[in-house]
């Protein structure tokens, strides 16, 4: 098999093959903190919890969510940004058997409602902030209690008296609720040792969300097989040790956040520094502080990072790897991030991976000491990948472009009640293995690097979010005004891409910024910030293909000729 793997010669220090243990998350932290019991876990604005402090935090949440009745096999919705409830509640629901569903905590009622059914969740897990959008939705679920945290939870005194002076008032109180129980209550009240459940290592542990072809989101199954495996590929990749720490800035309801930036700093024993919110100021200042070995995030977090002048000032001589997934890297942006690092005494490059939600995340990265212009790297260790011809299982040759295929144990275990999406996206090929057939198209060279050239499916990528305009579009349809709409993305220097409607209305007449207002509110009412259009251009008519689809792809090429012209 050596020969179909070309990209081995270039490991370095890296494992060829990695030894899984067969046990569940919440088992793996237990090795992990039973080996370094003293070494810091993670590091929330200045409250450290040590490995054996954080196991102790895990447990007593596992057995507050025992006394509340949260069983093996159930489902637990966990909409948090990354801060330790969301992490502690993670671990701890997998102590008991049960599954965590991890949504955005900025969804909107109707997808709180749509993601709490799909799971059916009997629990859920949010902030203060948000009670009154679960409130709202939850006469229509399943779910029986609702855990509400605070942000000053963690955080030392002074600190906490200051987020409660300046943000803290202007978060609505919660009125008396009996399906209300508040994070301190929980970590605080006695209950009875909840034992660890029969889960196995194969077994469905989380669920994360994409989007589809439908417009309607689907739920990701993932192993905690999975999760350990990306996790110790990870840690490995980049040798992630008790002295490491890795910035947690991408947010926890994404497999790159939860994945790479947590559960790969647990398996290998570093340090997770958690930053709830992004802004340049404080990932500058924590950079400044904290000294972590690495930094992963999406174009635009090092496009803003780069720009902020307290960045620029900074000692970057911490600083072991920085890598960038979830979008097409933009070669100014590697170039200006990696001229400040140089000049701030650092000596790494801005290294460029690839994944998808369906195998938790990252599966492949750019070797540290092998940077190729344009590529998305090679295959972890145990992770397979190729090039087969469009919409067949057959491998094409070296250099040829076809859809990227992945085998290997952070595959997932299909899509949440669709087996027809699981039966066409998991498909065996010749070889017998399973293959993930990831929509997305590239090639291989003859050592084994990749390079990712477009998207099969269609999505939009905005500030490293996915959006997918079939869901938008969908919801455009409902309003009474829209006869027909097609949403692209547009480039853009600052988000990589907006979302631009092109909508042809039943009465032409109401066409203008008034209407424009009106269907973006109406967007805006249901559906995630960064999914919203940022624009709305009215139309007679769209474009259609010779089979009378609408050709997004020519309004898309309008879009991009029209930037050129004017030297945008």
């Amino acid at each position: 098999m050596v020969e179909k793997m070309p990209w081995l010669q270039f490991y370095g220090n890296v494992p060829h093959t990695i030894e899984y243990p067969k046990v569940t998350l919440y088992e793996a932290v237990l090795q992990t903190a039973r080996a370094h019991p003293d070494a810091v876990a993670y590091d929330f604005m200045g409250y450290t919890a040590t490995y054996s402090g954080f196991l102790a935090e895990i447990d007593r949440c596992a057995n507050g969510l025992a006394a509340l009745g949260l069983k093996q096999g159930q489902r637990i919705t966990i909409a948090m940004p990354t801060t330790p409830q969301g992490i502690v509640c993670f671990y701890a629901a997998n102590k008991l058997g049960a599954v965590a569903s991890m949504i955005h905590p900025l969804s909107t009622p109707s997808e709180i409602a749509f993601y709490l059914n799909i799971s059916q969740s009997k629990m859920a897990l949010t902030l203060d902030a948000f009670y009154g959008k679960f409130k709202e939705v939850m006469g229509q679920t399943g779910v029986t209690h609702l855990i509400l945290a605070k942000i000053p939870d963690y955080l030392p005194l002074i600190k906490g008296l200051a987020f409660t002076l300046v943000k803290g008032r202007k978060i609505a109180k919660v009125p008396p609720d009996h399906r209300v129980v508040w994070w301190r209550d929980l970590m605080r009240t006695p209950a009875p040792q909840a034992t660890p459940a029969g889960m196995r290592s194969d077994d469905l542990a989380v669920i994360l969300y994409s989007g589809g072809t439908t417009g309607k989101p689907k739920g990701i199954m993932l192993s905690n097989a999975n999760f350990i495996a990306e996790g110790l590929q990870c840690a490995q990749w980049v040798g992630m040790g008790k002295e490491s720490s890795i910035l947690a800035i991408l947010p926890i309801f994404h497999g790159f956040g939860l994945g790479v930036c947590v559960n790969a700093a647990f398996m290998g024993g570093g340090t997770a520094i958690l930053v709830p919110t992004f802004t340049p100021e404080d990932v500058a200042r924590l950079i400044k502080r904290k000294r972590p070995s690495f930094v992963v995030g999406v174009p635009t977090l090092f496009d803003a990072l780069s720009k902020h002048t307290g960045f620029g000032r900074t000692d970057l001589s911490c600083l072991k790897a920085a890598f960038c997934g979830a979008d097409t890297l933009p070669r100014v942006v590697k170039e200006r991030f990696e001229a400040i690092v140089r000049r701030q005494g650092g000596n790494v490059k801005l290294l460029e991976g690839y994944g998808l939600t369906e195998a938790v995340t990252g599966i492949m990265a750019t070797p540290v000491n092998d940077y190729r212009e344009g590529s998305i790297g090679v295959p972890f260790p145990d992770m397979l990948a190729k090039i087969v011809r469009t919409d067949t299982i057959d491998e094409a040759p070296v250099g040829e472009e076809g859809e990227i295929c992945i085998s290997g144990p952070a595959v997932m275990l299909g899509y949440l009640d669709q087996p027809e999406e699981t039966a066409k996206t998991l498909q065996t090929h010749a070889d017998g293995r399973v293959w993930l057939h990831t929509g997305d198209i590239g090639s291989m060279d003859h050592d084994g690097f990749f390079y990712f050239k477009l998207r099969q499916k269609r999505m939009i990528k905005s500030s490293g979010m996915n959006v997918y305009p079939a869901q938008v579009e969908a919801h455009l349809y409902q309003h009474p005004a829209v006869s027909e709409v097609c949403v692209v993305g547009v480039p853009d220097p600052v988000q990589i891409e907006r979302v631009k409607a092109f909508v042809v209305l039943k009465d032409a007449s109401l066409a203008g910024p008034e209407m424009e207002e009106t269907l973006i509110a109406h967007c805006q009412k249901d559906l995630i910030k960064w999914s919203c259009p940022r624009q709305i251009e009215f139309r007679d008519a769209l474009p259609l293909t010779l089979v009378g689809k609408i050709a997004y792809k020519v309004l898309q090429d309008e879009e991009i000729e029209k930037m050129r012209v004017a030297g945008d």
